[in-house]
């Protein structure tokens, strides 16, 4: 059924970066995915079902969407019209919704998807050489799936995927069930954690699974303590310095170079808990493509690596306690909106730093020197706490985050610092954080006002001398 456009406005979310994605009127609760997926002619059959709440009284309703050919589209099991126009799928029940009314919205769906193209280049679904991925950040979910495509409305999810039996399968949740059925696997995982559209992943490829039990790595064979079923299982959460289960998909060529440069995860999980507490989620699964990737990809309880991240010589392992970081600073604590991406990008850097001082590496001090001297030849012409659209994902946003750590570590003091971290992501543990609310929770630590430091580090494009340097 076609309908005629919505009104301007019903389509945009009022993003100061990104308006075009997201939509106005409803948030979403929980996402029910229900997906099939032919890997060689990358043939995606599916169906979506949004549970959603009304903010407004609505007559349509707006999901952005990508190239696929729509079957049907249901609100409340009954029939809607629907315009597909563009990125955006409007929607137009056959009676209009209440504000504050709980609704369903069901798309049935078939094509091939592909990813959607953005200033950044290509992001969301896209083959591998013999498998698939998807890398959603920061516009990507689209592609697979209708949605409310921005960082803000966080939801659960389930996600049924059935495909081949000679493909692994990693999605970002937790594993509640696994068929096989002869030539074909259905595989079902929940995130029951609010999550964000673009930190959900599907994860397809000829992989070996493997297992982290304590500080090594092992054949996925149940050894030790905590027993799973195959696959990337529901763990067990303990107490706040968390045992947390850790898994892998590696291509069988990469297994052994795997196990030295992910050798040490385990000890940066523990780190991490030490200076910004308990782990977020049930797991953390580590895919590693048999692809080159350009980056790392971030997904909630998930990291996706390149075989050219994989050496065998630990090259890339600040890449690794990177990502990690992510689980805290991105994925647990989501952005409300992209203008605070340094929250993101400048936590995971100085995570870095501090993981090299762990492991007998350079000290934080000396790597905040050493990029302070970096960033001070380049331009000063990035505010790092609102950095434009265009430069999101600049090198000066990661390293002039950190560094912006590092100055009010020195400006406040270790006790005050660390312990306004694990306020940090304890307070707003799977919720939205603004650069006002860290400012705000930092003078609380402080216990003076920070106007004067802040104004110079996260405002002030030229960059401030380094304390102690």
């Amino acid at each position: 059924m076609i309908s005629k456009a919505p009104a301007p406005g019903a389509d945009t979310s009022g993003d100061p970066y990104l308006p075009a994605h997201g939509n106005g009127g409803y948030r979403v609760r929980h996402y029910e995915l229900n997906l099939d997926y032919k890997v060689g002619p990358n043939r995606l059959s599916a169906s979506a079902v949004l549970t959603a709440e009304a903010t407004q009284a609505l007559s349509r309703v707006s999901l952005d969407f990508g190239e696929f050919r729509i079957n049907r589209v249901l609100v409340d099991g009954k029939p809607a019209k629907y315009l597909k126009r563009g990125a955006k799928l409007h929607v137009r029940p056959a009676k209009s919704i209440a504000s504050g009314a709980v609704f369903l919205i069901e798309v049935h769906y078939v094509g091939n998807p592909r990813p959607v193209r953005s200033r950044w280049g290509d992001v969301g679904w896209d083959e591998l050489t013999d498998g698939a991925l998807v890398a959603s950040q920061p516009v990507g979910a689209p592609s697979w799936f209708p949605c409310n495509d921005h960082p803000a409305d966080k939801a659960s999810y389930r996600v049924t995927l059935t495909t081949a039996s000679s493909y692994l399968v990693a999605i970002t949740g937790n594993l509640v069930e696994r068929v096989i059925g002869g030539s074909t696997t259905r595989w079902v995982f929940e995130r029951p954690e609010p999550t964000a559209t673009y930190l959900m992943s599907v994860q397809l490829g000829r992989y070996d699974e493997l297992e982290l039990t304590g500080r090594g790595w092992f054949p996925h064979t149940g050894v030790g303590t905590r027993r799973f079923t195959l696959g990337f299982g529901r763990g067990h959460v303990d107490s706040v310095l968390q045992t947390v289960p850790q898994r892998a998909a590696v291509p069988p060529r990469l297994r052994r170079a795997f196990e030295r440069d992910f050798g040490r995860q385990g000890r940066m999980i523990e780190m991490l808990q030490r200076l910004f507490g308990p782990y977020p989620f049930d797991e953390y699964v580590i895919v590693v493509t048999d692809d080159d990737l350009d980056d790392p990809i971030e997904a909630q309880g998930m990291a996706i690596f390149g075989a050219n991240h994989v050496d065998g010589r630990r090259t890339y392992e600040r890449l690794v306690v990177h990502e990690l970081a992510h689980q805290w600073f991105g994925n647990s604590l989501t952005v409300a909106d992209w203008r605070h991406i340094w929250l993101n990008e400048g936590f995971a850097t100085y995570a870095e730093w501090l993981w090299s001082e762990e492991s007998g590496g350079q000290p934080a001090s000396a790597l905040a020197r050493s990029w302070h001297t970096r960033i001070k030849a380049k331009p000063a012409d990035v505010r790092i706490a609102d950095p434009g659209v265009a430069r999101m994902f600049d090198e000066r946003v990661y390293k002039r985050g950190g560094l912006t750590l590092h100055a009010l570590r020195a400006e406040i003091g270790d006790p005050a610092f660390f312990a306004l971290l694990k306020a940090w992501t304890g307070d707003h543990r799977h919720g939205l954080v603004t650069t006002e609310q860290f400012v705000a929770m930092a003078e609380a630590y402080a216990a003076r006002s920070l106007d004067a430091f802040f104004e110079r580090w996260l405002w002030t494009p030229a960059l401030p001398p380094l304390p102690g340097a």
